[in-house]
């Protein structure tokens, strides 16, 4: 019954992010900075969710849950790659809507094409560098006790508690590159938006709000999901159950959060649903 489930999650987050990507790229209108950063949150969610499932799958399936050192280090590796691009996407994306809706008038000069890419490019470097960085790191440990990982991925807090091995430098730069990976993102989102609530309480009429709060509903929902769940894994302290609690936990913004995306974004935008419509009636004149 879990592998239906989780199979079927697995296929409906890749076919979502997949037709995000597609109508993106068909559809002239959604050639728009937004829309860019999106694309590259949908590719994101993709990789982000093909470095644990297939895997998870694979172990229900064959009831063989064992997993190689060097399988285990690159699963790490792309697991918090995709973790830190994901944060720093929704920053990139946070930051468009607040030159949107706080400077309209310059949005065009401001989010050219050149300052997009250049945030995208930024956010693969510093991902790569933060994941890098944990790898070889964790690299240099030794593990000759009990090599049985309490989780269902290589999950770098997990492995680091099988080391015998001196973890301090590794617990430092956790909590230093790590935090700052997680924290400085989501201040600047929190700061962008503050902006945000602040330009809408300005706005005279009620529709003009409405308009505004149209615009950053669907990224603002992403983000209070995907934040949500990593504080609640990071962030608060574990009680007796913190391993089910943990582990609930990662399924929430490893599997549920890159499911609910495409539906986030396709349900609540007029643009996307329009593009939609707009491949459904191509597709249909096709085949007639």
């Amino acid at each position: 019954m879990f592998f239906a489930l989780f199979l079927a999650m697995y296929l409906t987050t890749v076919l979502g992010n997949l037709l995000i990507i597609l109508l993106i790229r068909l559809d002239s209108r959604l050639h728009t900075p937004m829309y860019f950063f999106l694309s590259h949150l949908a590719f994101t969610d993709i990789s982000f969710s093909s470095v644990t499932i297939p895997n998870m799958l694979r172990s229900m399936q064959t009831q063989d849950r064992s997993i190689s050192y060097s399988g285990c280090i690159t699963q790490m590796y792309f697991f918090i790659l995709f973790t830190d691009m994901d944060n720093f996407l929704l920053t990139s994306m946070a930051y468009d809507r607040y030159v949107a809706i706080c400077h309209p008038l310059h949005y065009t000069t401001i989010m050219k094409e050149e300052l997009c890419t250049l945030l995208v490019a930024v956010s693969w470097v510093l991902s790569c560098a933060s994941a890098l960085s944990h790898t070889l790191l964790l690299a240099r440990l030794s593990f000759c006790a009990d090599n049985m990982i309490p989780h269902f991925f290589c999950d770098l807090a997990a492995l680091l508690k099988l080391s015998c091995s001196d973890t301090s430098l590794n617990e430092l730069v956790i909590f230093t590159v790590g935090l700052a990976v997680i924290t400085i993102p989501l201040s600047c989102t929190l700061i962008s938006y503050g902006c945000i609530g602040a330009t809408i309480l300005k706005i005279p009429s009620t529709k003009g709000i409405w308009k505004a709060l149209s615009t950053c509903g669907s990224h603002l929902s992403v983000v209070s999901l995907y934040y949500g769940t990593i504080i609640g894994v990071y962030f608060i302290p574990s009680s007796g159950a913190a391993h089910v609690k943990d582990i609930v936990a990662s399924v929430m913004y490893t599997v549920v959060t890159p499911l609910l995306n495409p539906f986030i974004y396709s349900l609540r935008n007029r643009d996307m649903k329009g593009a939609l419509e707009k491949l459904m009636n191509r597709v249909k004149i096709t085949s007639q």
